[in-house]
């Protein structure tokens, strides 16, 4: 019989056989979604309708000026250590509490409700910095929710993929808390894979499908890798860049100043909104403060970015050389003594070298 049939008609029958009840139960239901437009991947109208249909809706209003807008998903990133665990915690309390972090406009109309995924302290941690032995503990009022990593509740065996698994528990924990703003503190901790970027993209798409399902606004904290003080943080500063910048629809960074290690400086990287207000041109200025129980960034003024910068050949402060030295001693080798100094290698180099030539030539 089976030489009767034709050779096509023998293909499908043996992928029929071949395929599981629930591959046949999972098609079936693909097949069903794809009767309805809203479950397409593509939503499709003419140009014109499009304007037409945004005729009249209110323009996005600014949540920190014009770095962050409302129903925006930003990042914000920076060096470790440089604070911006701290600002995001200062701008969620803020639009908690429909107040500004100077010099920045919020436009918002009443106080939102936001919720803080913290992957990064403890609650010891967290309570250290909210807690002042003569003021007590800061009060955060009822619009301020913060989350953190539960390690019994994981478990993702539940679901097919990790990071499906963290957008169910996402999305069920903005529902329970009515939400309005999301702020993840950080991407790089969400992940399951020791590939950044690998685990970091499919949850920045998840992220801006919870935006757009729920009406975010949402903030993603990120690392910067290495890079060279000598130069301007450009886009190229954050880690994976070329593929999260492109789920963003704004980005901004913290960085710190050459000439005063406890400024901070806050530089404009994307927008698509507005034109860029604090570019390379006009940074912020701003140094990290205890008001009573409440650290935050406190802002001091406006410069130029390269008068922060580290200059080439600048000669280092005899603090500097002696810890270069002492780490060295200690066994670091020159990049693990530059990253910790946060210097250039090369730099770290020539100290080296010269304290050797100094040790073979005590008249020196």
């Amino acid at each position: 019989m089976n030489s009767l049939r034709p050779s096509f008609i023998e293909d499908i029958r043996l992928k029929v056989q071949a395929t599981s009840k629930q591959q046949r139960h999972r098609a079936a239901e693909r097949c069903e979604l794809r009767k309805n437009p809203d479950n397409n991947l593509f939503r499709v109208k003419s140009a014109d309708q499009w304007l037409k249909d945004e005729h009249g809706k209110p323009a996005a209003r600014q949540l920190m000026g014009s770095l962050w807008y409302e129903d925006e998903l930003c990042i914000l990133f920076a060096d470790t250590n440089l604070g911006k665990s701290i600002l995001a915690v200062q701008l969620g309390y803020s639009l908690g509490k429909l107040d500004n972090i100077e010099p920045f406009c919020c436009q918002l109309d009443e106080a939102v409700k936001v919720l803080y995924i913290d992957f990064e302290l403890s609650v010891k941690q967290f309570k250290t910095r909210y807690t002042h032995p003569l003021y007590g503990t800061h009060h955060f009022g009822d619009n301020f929710f913060r989350a953190e990593f539960n390690p019994a509740g994981d478990n993702p065996m539940l679901y097919d993929k990790y990071d499906s698994y963290i957008r169910n528990e996402i999305e069920a924990t903005i529902s329970s808390t009515k939400a309005r703003v999301l702020i993840i503190d950080n991407i790089t901790c969400m992940g399951n894979s020791t590939d950044y970027a690998g685990s970091a993209i499919p949850l920045m798409k998840n992220l801006k499908a919870l935006k757009i399902k729920h009406n975010l606004s949402v903030l993603v904290l990120a690392h910067t890798p290495k890079r060279n003080l000598h130069k301007p943080i450009t886009v190229n500063d954050l880690q994976g860049s070329k593929m999260l910048i492109n789920f963003a629809d704004s980005a901004f960074a913290i960085g710190q100043s050459h000439a005063d290690p406890g400024i901070r400086y806050l530089k404009q990287i994307k927008q698509r909104n507005t034109a860029s207000d604090y570019d390379a041109a006009h940074v912020c200025l701003f140094r990290i403060n205890k008001q009573q129980s409440f650290l935050c960034f406190e802002f001091l003024g406006y410069d130029i970015e390269q008068a922060h910068l580290q200059k080439a050949g600048e000669v280092l402060k005899d603090e500097i050389i002696e810890r270069i030295e002492v780490l060295s001693r200690q066994g670091l080798s020159v990049r693990q003594v530059a990253a910790h100094l946060k210097i250039g290698s090369s730099t770290v180099g020539r100290v080296l070298k010269k304290m050797k030539e100094n040790m073979g030539n005590p008249s020196a």
